[in-house]
This record gives structure tokens, C-alpha cells and sequence, in this order.
């Protein structure tokens, strides 16, 4: 069985506890580490040996996503290692004890940084999938796609009731191998994605917005959770959202009903924006609903009723942005996201690993 971050919990009900070597392996207050017993610990504090151990033990739990921290890094870890333990950012915000807290974000960030480095996944190809009606959004939407790492990627666009010569500088002007195909204006949204998709040839399909941010570690975010859970389809939360006539940016972290929002976790729902699914399943479940609208709801919906396991990583890259909601096929008020928000900001205020300027 792998060690995955899943059950990870965003709000710690205890403090950091003591990591250290014992006879036999890395013990916690004298015990073999066990992962659910360290879930509600604010992290791990390293003490070194004096001697060089092995670090199996140690990546595992940065692979559960268990935060460590340590002072100094001891002389023989890996300096990519070293860096991200010794960095303690994370730990200069006070812990309120709720999903409020800002130090509860910048742990989960830490974490994550934590479980990149752990987990080593391949590079499969990956085709990226979009469907826009707005010339303006296509050349950001592709910046956003060339900034993506440790990834082999291609476009598939689809210009809807969009002329290519509209988009022909942002296209040529992509680093990334783009196919693009013109659909008329009056089909469907989703049958729009299926003719994208049909263009594809990676082996992965990942949807993306034209209009929403995506971090450069996105898509291998998405790819590792893929392979630590085993998943037919993976989706990020949809936690962080830009309120663009209010210029304010929220965070939730649990449903209108109150309900807690987790990452990390098999569910039914995942941001539309992020779904990736292997080529081959995809076509097993039939593509995307011919529908103009909840396209992506009912998308997993006929995914799960096929058999499909859905597993929903962190949203920690990936900002939803929200205008007015006959703007967006997903309408909702802006009222809505001020209610739910457990954090506001005024601008533009994403997660650290945006890694936005």
C-alpha cells in the first residue's frame, strides 16, 4: 500500500512533536511513526543524530504529507531536502486552532512542497484541453500552460464562434505544440470539449478555463496525486476565487451548508477547471455531456456511475475567477463566495505556490 497524503487535516488540533532516531528507525516521543496518530499534530521537529542514518522513514512521512521541520539540516541530507526543512516561514504565523488561520495555509503549503519532493512520478503526456469564446483570455491561458513543469504537455483548442485570426499571434507565439479546431458559436459547450478532445493524443486529458490561474506546478500536482491514489480521475478543490468586480480574493474551506470542504480525500466533486483523466477512460465513459451548461458536474456524475473512482487533491494552485454569474456557466452570486470564505483579501491574493508575482 503507498504512502499518500490522503486524510491530510488543514486545521491541527495539537502542537509540533519531537521526530528522532532510535535503535531501530525514526520514532515520535519513543513510537514507530503511524500516520493517523500524526494527523492532528502540527508537524514533526527533527532532532539529528550524530551519526548518518537512512532517510526512507523520514521521506515516507514527508510523502503522507506530515510537515517536518528541523533548526539545521544534518551534513549528508540532499540540499533540496535541507532547504525545504529548514525553511520555517511556515511556522512564524500564529495558530489560531481554525480553518481561519493563515498559519493553517502555510502549513499545508510546506506540506505540499514536502510531498513533491517525496513523490517521484513519470513524465507521461499530457494534453490540455480548452474550449474559448474569448479571444483576450486565449494568450494568458497559453502563458499559463508554457510556465507548467516537469511535464510533457500539448494544446487542444477550441475556438468557439472564435476565428483563428483572432488568436493567430497568441497561438504562434506558444512554445507548446497547439492544435485548434473553429466550432460554431451555437454548439453546445460540451460537445465542444469532445471535438477538442478528439484531437488529443497525450496520454492524460486535463481540462482547463480560459479565464481561470493555474501555478506551474499544477499539472504535475495533478499527476502525482493520480499516482499516489490510483485514481481514474483527479481534480483539485475549488478554494481560492478572485472576486473581479469586487478586486477581493476568498478562500473556502467548507460547502454553504457548513460542511467541511477537504482536500486529499475520494469524493464526487472536483473543480471543473482541473479534471484530468486518462485518454483511454475517457473515451470508456463517452466524453463530455453535449450540454451547454454543467458540463463538468455531469461529467462525474457519468464517470462515477461507469465505475470511475474520483480522488481531490489540494487547490493550493488554482485561482477560479468570478464576475458577474450570467459571466459563467457556473452561476452562482458573489454573495455566495463571501459567505462560505474563510479568508478575504483585498487584490489579487493567491496561495504561496502560485508562485504569482
Amino acid at each position: 500500500m503507498s504512502i499518500t497524503p490522503c486524510g491530510f487535516a488543514r486545521t491541527p488540533e495539537k502542537g509540533l512533536a519531537r521526530l528522532h532516531w532510535t535503535y531501530d528507525g525514526w520514532a515520535v516521543e519513543g513510537r514507530r511513526p503511524d500516520v493517523p496518530a500524526l494527523r492532528p499534530l502540527r508537524g514533526l521537529e527533527i532532532e539529528w543524530p550524530a551519526a548518518e542514518v537512512p532517510l526512507e522513514g523520514l521521506l515516507a512521512l514527508a510523502a503522507a504529507g506530515v510537515p517536518l521541520t528541523a533548526d539545521l539540516a544534518a551534513p549528508w541530507v540532499p540540499a533540496d531536502l535541507a532547504a525545504l526543512l529548514t525553511d520555517r516561514d511556515w511556522l512564524g504565523h500564529a495558530a489560531d486552532g481554525t480553518a481561519r488561520s493563515l498559519a493553517d495555509l502555510r502549513r499545508e503549503e510546506h506540506s505540499v512542497r514536502l510531498r513533491r519532493l517525496a513523490h517521484l512520478t513519470s513524465r507521461p503526456k499530457v494534453s490540455i484541453v480548452m474550449s474559448s469564446r474569448r479571444p483576450g483570455m486565449v494568450g494568458p491561458a497559453l502563458a499559463q500552460m508554457v510556465r507548467q513543469r516537469d511535464v510533457e504537455a500539448e494544446v487542444v483548442l477550441g475556438l468557439h464562434g472564435v476565428g483563428f485570426e483572432e488568436v493567430r499571434e497568441a497561438v504562434e507565439a506558444c512554445s507548446l505544440p497547439v492544435k485548434w479546431i473553429e466550432v460554431p458559436r451555437a454548439v453546445p459547450f460540451g460537445e465542444v470539449l469532445n471535438r477538442v478532445a478528439a484531437l488529443a493524443r497525450g496520454d492524460y486529458l486535463v481540462k482547463w478555463d480560459d479565464d481561470d490561474w493555474y501555478g506551474p506546478r499544477h499539472l504535475g500536482d495533478l499527476l502525482m496525486a493520480l499516482a499516489y491514489s490510483g485514481a481514474d480521475v483527479v481534480g483539485t478543490t475549488a478554494e481560492f476565487f478572485y472576486l473581479e468586480p469586487l478586486r477581493a480574493t476568498v478562500r473556502r474551506t467548507t460547502f454553504a451548508s457548513g460542511a467541511a470542504y477537504p482536500s486529499e480525500v475520494w469524493a464526487d466533486h472536483v473543480a471543473g477547471g482541473t479534471i484530468l483523466i486518462s485518454r483511454e477512460k475517457f473515451q470508456e465513459i463517452g466524453g463530455f455531456p453535449g450540454l451547454s451548461r454543467a458540463v463538468d458536474l455531469e461529467f462525474l456524475k457519468a464517470a462515477q456511475k461507469a465505475g470511475a473512482r474520483v480522488y481531490r487533491t489540494h487547490g493550493l494552485g488554482y485561482v477560479l475567477r468570478r464576475g458577474l454569474s450570467d459571466e459563467h456557466t457556473w452561476q452562482l452570486p458573489l454573495a455566495h463566495f463571501l459567505k462560505v470564505a474563510a479568508n478575504q483579501w483585498r487584490g489579487f491574493r493567491p496561495s504561496l505556490l502560485m508562485e504569482a508575482a
